[in-house]
This record gives structure tokens, C-alpha cells and sequence, in this order.
């Protein structure tokens, strides 16, 4: 009752404006930098860090400011995760039977293991980029881990509440094992 229409199209709204505001500031204060050196990123793709390290000038500026604006954008929807599944875990409890609780707690455990395992990469990049900055091949496994490994595992993880999936996977298991 509370998700109407309405309600949904401004959320979609207000994402975007926040984005869209973040990105272009992130955009302005680059543009200011000064880039001279050798144009090619070692990277496997165009992420913000390897882009900064091609500037001959300081970057200090910047690098602040996409801290600042980053923990809003990163810990706003964790909040809003947690204090949901706080909730859903409440109500869960409340269930008089154990076969209630059981399904209820199997449909909301695909996707807090991808919430999981997002926020979980994603932590372990900050962690590492900021405890060994000078770790080049690391920043490149973990930048693949969130925007690789995540979502190729989210669909896997999705389709495990599936029936038949669960089913193939026991037959495959039971042929390895066999096999073995």
C-alpha cells in the first residue's frame, strides 16, 4: 500500500538525481586535472583510481572529495538493508510454526547472500585499496570481484530457491560423487 505508483517513480527520480549530481561533480573537479603523461589505464577497465593515476597533477582534492560522496551513496542503501532485514527478521519470529519460519527465511536467504556477497567484496576492496594502495594486480582482482563475480553469481544464487534447479544440482552432485 505504501509502494504506489507515485511513490515509485519519485524513488527511480530521486536515484537518479543523486547520481547524476555525484557523477558531475566527480566530473567538474576532474576536469581541472591536468593529464600529460602516457594515455593507457592498467586496468581492465576505465575505473576511477587507474584513471587518476594518469594525472601529472595532485589528485588529493578530488580523492577527497569522491570519499565524502561515496559514504552517503555506499552506506545510505546498507542502512536501509539492515534496518529492513531487522525488521523482516522480527516478523519472521513472530510466526507461530516452525514450517512458516522456515519458508519465509529460505525466500529472504537468496538475497541476502548477494547483499552479502556484494557488500562483503565490496568492503574487502575498500579495506585493501586503502591498507596497500600501491598494490596494482590487487586492485584488479577485487574491482573484478564486485562488478564481475557478483553478478554472474546473483542469478545462480536466485535460482536456487528453484525447485528443479535444486533438483539438477543433486543429480549432478550424485553423478560426481559416483563418478568419483
Amino acid at each position: 500500500m505504501v509502494m504506489d505508483l507515485t511513490f515509485c517513480m519519485k524513488a527511480i527520480l530521486l536515484c537518479w538525481v543523486i547520481i547524476f549530481t555525484v557523477i558531475l561533480a566527480l566530473s567538474v573537479t576532474m576536469n581541472f586535472l591536468w593529464f600529460c603523461g602516457p594515455n593507457v589505464i592498467e586496468h581492465f577497465f576505465c575505473d576511477f583510481d587507474p584513471l587518476l593515476e594518469l594525472s601529472c597533477s595532485d589528485p588529493f582534492f578530488l580523492k577527497v572529495e569522491d570519499m565524502i560522496l561515496a559514504v552517503p551513496y555506499v552506506l545510505s542503501p546498507f542502512i536501509v538493508i539492515l534496518v529492513s532485514y531487522v525488521y523482516i527478521i522480527i516478523t519472521i519470529l513472530n510466526i507461530p510454526s516452525v514450517s512458516g519460519r522456515q519458508k519465509t527465511f529460505s525466500t529472504c536467504s537468496s538475497h541476502l547472500a548477494v547483499v552479502s556477497l556484494y557488500y562483503g567484496s565490496l568492503l574487502r576492496s575498500i579495506i585493501i585499496i586503502y591498507l596497500f594502495p600501491n598494490k596494482g594486480n590487487v586492485k584488479k582482482i577485487l574491482s573484478l570481484l564486485y562488478t564481475v563475480v557478483t553478478p554472474l553469481l546473483n542469478p545462480m544464487i536466485y535460482s536456487l530457491s528453484n525447485r528443479d534447479i535444486k533438483q539438477a544440482f543433486k543429480k549432478l552432485k550424485s553423478k560426481m560423487s559416483s563418478a568419483l
